[in-house]
């Protein structure tokens, strides 16, 4: 077998394979004989077919599947002679030659690169201490998710909630979708158009008021984006918020059977000290992968990219369908930078693992598999889960293994620290009012 190899742009390869053509016509003439011994063909008994007849009537089929074994088997060993390392399938072309049958492959290799320049990488890392005054914001917020109503009799204020009914009219025409009876708004949720809840503050139960409003230029009916329409509402109730009592009972609501409410906040500080950990080494892990793609290490294949924008558009079709919306034509092009991106990281990462021998041992796999339990009710028992599995097991595995080559690559940056708070670290987009 004679091998030839051209680089013809970047990753991309083209390889020219020649295999002997007495190679090809033994396994045709051999495999002609085998069929002889058993085909059936009307006017011959089993086994007693002339071969001259085999040979006339299946020699182009059984030609045409060595050619195409031979060609699959002669592409991994050319490979594997030549230390190439394909990424995606490749384009197989038959060629021609009087030396023997040849074949052309092009295809696309693994990019050869070394991770070098980690210590450019800059990373701030969030630092907290959860205090007794976040402890009490996020009681708080608890209490208002278990807020029930009481009618009023006055004027509504932000906060308050409404039951009301309305008709929206274009040009004193009522358009679709701008009629509702009986909706429940809260004041300050935001939920209807802009100006729709503010113009509602001051009204009291009966009152019948006329809105002027206009939807916002991007609003997705467009034969209503950009428009001033009218509202005509009725009220019927104004409802103020009534927050539970923060005591023993409260706490029992949340299967504290021991301890009261101290037992309560306890429990919701490790459930924020959890939290914020996680967000915390995601925000890290954010910033190392931000700092290894700014180092431009490497190429990437093509097909790579192609495949996981392919196992992108699925995922977003499974996803719309999952939630009842059709899972219409979905625009490829969206996903290549997030494409290119997770399979530039995934080569990067890959390397790091096998430059530094990096495994991850039983103790660790151990902890991270505790970990993942200590959040459900019965930790021991997804424990087992786990290793009663090994496709399980090696999800964690792998996922932890990840873990320990951004923990090098950290060992390498330079990394500082930044103070912050609970509410900064949770909602970073948020400023303070």
């Amino acid at each position: 077998m004679q091998v030839s190899v051209e680089t013809t742009s970047g990753l991309e390869r083209r390889m020219t394979v020649t295999v002997p053509k007495e190679n090809i016509d033994n396994e045709v003439q051999k495999r002609l004989k085998d069929l002889a011994k058993r085909v059936k063909i009307d006017g011959f008994r089993p086994g007693k077919v002339p071969f001259s007849v085999v040979r006339q009537k299946f020699s182009g089929q059984v030609s045409q599947e060595v050619m195409g074994e031979v060609m699959q088997n002669s592409f991994y060993e050319a490979v594997t002679q030549e230390k190439l390392r394909p990424a995606g399938m490749p384009l197989i072309e038959p060629g021609d030659s009087k030396e023997g049958f040849e074949f052309t492959a092009t295809f696309e290799v693994y990019p050869e690169f070394e991770v070098k320049g980690l210590e450019k990488i800059k990373v701030e890392r969030p630092v907290l201490e959860i205090s007794d005054e976040d402890i009490d914001k996020m009681l708080e917020t608890i209490r208002k998710q278990r807020k029930t109503w009481q009618a009023v009799d006055r004027p509504a204020q932000e906060g308050d909630q409404l039951t009301i009914d309305f008709v929206g009219t274009l040009d004193g025409e009522e358009f679709q979708g701008g009629t509702a009876q009986q909706v429940k708004i809260e004041l300050g949720s935001k939920r209807m158009i802009p100006g729709f809840e503010e113009q509602l503050i001051g009204a009291k139960p009966s009152d019948e008021l006329t809105l002027d409003v206009t939807f916002p230029e991007d609003y997705h009916a467009k034969d209503l984006a950009g428009k001033a329409v009218q509202f005509a509402t009725t009220v019927h109730t104004v409802e103020e918020p009534v927050l539970p009592e923060l005591n023993d009972e409260f706490a029992t609501e949340f299967g504290i059977k021991e301890g009261g409410l101290e037992a309560l906040k306890q429990q919701v500080r490790e459930n924020m000290q959890r939290e914020a950990e996680q967000t915390i080494a995601m925000r890290v892990k954010e910033q190392v992968f931000d700092g290894l793609m700014g180092l431009d290490l490497l190429e990437v294949p093509k097909a790579l990219v192609d495949g996981e924008i392919e196992n992108l558009v699925k995922q977003r079709q499974q996803d719309m369908q999952q939630y009842g919306v059709p899972a219409q034509d979905v625009d490829p092009a969206q996903f290549e930078t997030q494409a290119r991106r997770r399979v530039s990281l995934g080569l990067i990462l890959s390397e790091v693992i096998k430059a530094n021998d990096i495994t991850v041992p039983p103790a660790r796999l151990r902890e991270a598999v505790e970990k993942l339990a200590s959040s459900y009710e019965y930790p021991e028992e997804v424990v087992k889960y786990y290793y009663a599995d090994k496709d399980r097991l090696k999800e964690v595995e792998n996922v932890t293994l990840e873990e320990m080559a951004v923990e090098h690559v950290l060992s390498q940056a330079k990394v500082s620290d930044k103070k912050t708070s609970f509410d900064a670290l949770m909602n970073p987009g948020q400023t303070a009012s």
